[in-house]
């Protein structure tokens, strides 16, 4: 187990890899690999722009999402609460963020309009909208029991996506990153965590084909992640290796970034994303890293 001060890093690498993450891949979103290939040779760089037009270093609704999670389970003394986190979503819609999932969209307006904070279970409900916002959740509940972790996990999951195959996915990746903090290698999260999740849930293989251009179906996601995750050595690598890939690219940037930002650490990541990112953002994840794993460490 780290010691508190390096739990504390890794949580707050693990934040602002996300924001970088989405901030990098934001550039290349929709984007196919060639497109990317053509246009920048490869996409090394925060430099903004892409179809939302963004300014460099400003994030999209991966990490604007994030955000409003931490701060509704901050508000609730280091717990997730599904009303919270509904209120504090359907907030951040009303505040007309950059960019919004159709299923986030869809199942918030419902929210609004019965008050119920769980969607409906749904088999067409299986993007990644949950997956890429989970890290507040996931570091809250560190060190806390399986029952306690998975019902953290998907109360903050149904209130937009209530699907078997998100729920894996936001289970398994709040395993890994909890794995790492707790100072597990990426061979060894390979071995305790992925490899039995594929064994129930096959259909997240990711061995045998490189995923390109990946959509927001939670599958394509996870397997480009762990793709770029698994066949890298660094925090760089592991990014640029998955912004590339286009698609979907924002989002697969984030959650490559909160993962590769816990494993490898703040000294892991390269100076000159840090001062690209906005120094606001930037603040705002280093507060909630802190609080959330503090949190923990005084439970």
């Amino acid at each position: 187990m780290l010691c508190a001060g390096d739990l504390s890093s890794r949580a707050e690498a693990a934040y602002l890899g996300l924001a970088i993450g989405d901030a990098l891949g934001a550039t290349v979103e929709f984007l196919t690999p060639r497109e990317i290939i053509y246009q920048y040779v490869s996409h090394t760089e925060i430099i903004g722009g892409g179809w939302l037009k963004i300014k460099a270093g400003h994030v999209t609704d991966d990490t604007s999402m994030s955000l409003a999670l931490g701060e509704a389970i901050l508000s609730h003394s280091g717990k997730v609460d599904a009303l919270a986190v509904a209120q504090a979503f359907d907030q951040w819609m009303r505040s007309k963020p950059i960019d919004i999932g159709n299923t986030v969209r869809r199942n918030l307006i419902r929210f609004r309009t019965t008050g119920e904070t769980e969607a409906p279970l749904s088999e067409y409900d299986a993007g990644n909208g949950a997956l890429m916002r989970l890290l507040p959740a996931a570091l809250s509940s560190f060190q806390q029991s399986e029952a306690d972790i998975t019902a953290a996990i998907l109360a903050q999951a149904h209130v937009t996506h209530n699907n078997p195959l998100s729920d894996a996915a936001c289970l398994t990746v709040t395993q890994m990153i909890h794995g790492v903090l707790a100072g597990e290698s990426s061979v060894s999260v390979q071995e305790k965590i992925v490899a039995p999740f594929i064994r129930h849930h096959p259909l997240f293989e990711f061995r045998y084909k490189r995923i390109e251009n990946p959509s927001g179906y939670v599958v394509d996601t996870v397997q480009a992640v762990f793709q770029a995750l698994f066949e890298s050595d660094s925090f760089e690598s592991a990014l640029i290796d998955v912004v590339n890939r286009g698609g979907d690219a924002d989002t697969t940037g984030a959650i490559v970034g909160m993962l590769a930002g816990a494993l490898y650490g703040l000294d892991a990541i390269p100076k000159r994303w840090l001062k690209a990112l906005n120094p606001e953002i930037a603040l705002r994840c280093k507060e909630q890293a802190q609080a959330l794993i503090a949190n923990v460490a005084s439970a």
